[in-house]
């Protein structure tokens, strides 16, 4: 039976995603199918060369890894081939017990994010996943279709708030008309969104790793999404630098440090494993 046609479980995503963390350890994979990864395991720059790819990351490292991140760009380059590629992948990774975050950061308003939200995050969406990426940037009330979405389906979201590119702080560190800055309120929305939850709630924040310190308060009572570990030049003890008291809910997302091991499908659980054990004993898993 495909994934997308089994009911979602009835716990919170914030609920599964802990449960996940404490299991296998609180490493997120990041699925970067760029065209020198492909190249460098042999493959060629085409539908079928990111299928062998993507599956063979799955296969590897499926049952042993809580969570992973596809980057829906590198699929959607290939077109309907490669989206078809993104939604196997999905179903195969949930079917091995893993949270699946789709990395699409969708944007909009009214309808047209109602429309993503379905795709996504409805229980048999074609794109069903535990937990989607979304952009802010028109307001976060234009969020409330996929928050209304994600809480029906015991999905997620992930939401840009102080990002790992340079370009980020001349829009997440300017002030809002109340004063405080667009990032602040941001993680305000979410914390409100969170202030119910008995542990961590389902509404994260998109956090680099990169950023090195903020005084903006982090302890938004839900997940922490930290991209930029490793070649983007994120360290893991700069983790507790960065998000001080709420550490323990980072999720550490690696990629091209895991995915450059393969294609022997030994040596990427050996990658996975090994930087894994290393976020475990800052974030104490």
């Amino acid at each position: 039976m495909r994934e997308r046609d089994l009911p979602m479980s009835n716990q919170p995503f914030g609920t599964r995603l802990r449960a996940a963390m404490n299991q296998r350890g609180p490493l997120c994979v990041g699925i970067d199918p760029h065209a020198h990864l492909l190249d460098s395991w042999g493959l060629p720059d085409t539908a079928e060369g990111l299928a062998s790819f993507t599956y063979g990351v799955v296969d590897a490292l499926a049952e042993h890894v809580a969570v992973f991140k596809p980057q829906s760009a590198f699929f959607e380059r290939f077109g309907s081939a490669g989206i078809a590629v993104l939604e196997q992948a999905t179903i195969r990774l949930r079917e091995a017990g893993a949270l699946v975050i789709i990395d699409a950061k969708r944007g909009d308003i009214g309808s047209t994010m109602a429309g993503y939200a379905s795709a996504y995050l409805a229980e048999k969406g074609p794109l069903a996943c535990d937990a989607l990426t979304v952009s802010p940037y028109l307001g976060f009330g234009s969020l409330q279709p996929a928050i209304d979405e994600a809480r029906a389906a015991g999905a997620g979201l992930f939401v840009l708030a102080l990002t790992s590119n340079p370009e980020g702080p001349q829009f997440q560190s300017a002030r809002t008309t109340a004063g405080q800055t667009v990032a602040g309120a941001v993680l305000d929305g979410l914390r409100e969104l969170n202030a119910e939850a008995d542990d961590l709630g389902s509404f994260g924040a998109v956090v680099g790793a990169t950023i090195k310190s903020t005084d903006e308060n982090l302890d938004i009572r839900g997940p922490l999404l930290a991209p930029g570990l490793g070649a983007q030049g994120g360290t893991v003890a700069g983790l507790t630098e960065i998000f001080g008291a709420a550490v323990r809910n980072v999720l550490p997302s690696s990629s091209r440090e895991i995915l450059g091991a393969g294609p022997d499908a030994t040596s990427l659980r050996d990658a996975a494993a090994r930087t894994n054990e290393s976020f475990r004993t800052v974030l104490g898993y």
